[in-house]
């Protein structure tokens, strides 16, 4: 830390108030570093954010009454130069490039916090953006794959909830023969050997969630 130079500013949301003292912990012990607020909720990580202006928001994805990623659009749609860090057990590409298209600065995966945590608040501050070496091996190996449309993700969503192609048609009105197009598409594009094996790569991935 330079001397004289005010400590970074951080404001530190996840749902478990476990993780929030770990945290906690960790930025204690660094000079450059002071935590200003926390929150349990994406709801209150915007409230947070507007009384205390951090400097860094670390935010967690999956979180009750308002999940990171839509806490981190309406914090920066209202602080278009917000740095928002965000962190998760989650590693699926699909979720990884929603959060980074929606301005992320970084990801980070929540078993890797005791490793990269520090570096990276300090990167993202000096404004360099930042992911877990997980996270960069994830997006670059899916990087190239064809996505799917809406509507395919609309047929794997009634699929993994155990629906069968003759009651996805209904529930999107159209014809079981569209569906099953839809459903060979999908399997090409994810690879899947069956429609159970395409439900569990788009879990992971983040396609579609439970």
């Amino acid at each position: 830390m330079n001397p004289g130079a005010a400590p970074i500013r951080i404001l530190a949301v996840d749902d478990h108030p476990v993780v929030r003292q770990g945290i906690a912990g960790m930025l204690a012990l660094e000079a450059d570093m002071n935590l200003v607020g926390q929150a349990s909720n994406g709801r209150e990580a915007i409230q947070q954010f507007r009384a205390n202006r951090p400097d860094i928001t670390l935010m967690d994805l999956q979180m009750p009454e308002m999940n990171g990623l839509d806490a981190l659009i309406a914090i920066r749609n209202e602080y278009p130069d917000a740095k928002v860090i965000m962190l998760t057990t989650y590693t699926g590409d699909v979720q990884i490039l929603r959060a980074l298209k929606a301005g992320a600065w970084g990801y980070l995966l929540k078993n890797t916090l005791h490793r990269d945590l520090l570096h990276t608040i300090r990167s993202v501050y000096e404004g360099k953006k930042a992911l877990s070496p997980e996270v960069s091996y994830e997006v670059a190996e899916h990087g190239t794959d064809e996505a799917l449309t809406p509507r395919e993700v609309d047929v794997l969503r009634l699929i993994a909830a155990g629906n069968s192609n003759k009651r996805v048609a209904d529930k999107l009105s159209i014809g079981e023969a569209s569906v099953k197009s839809h459903v060979e598409n999908i399997l090409s594009k994810l690879g899947a050997n069956d429609r159970t094996h395409a439900v569990t790569i788009a879990l992971k991935r983040g396609i579609i969630e439970l």
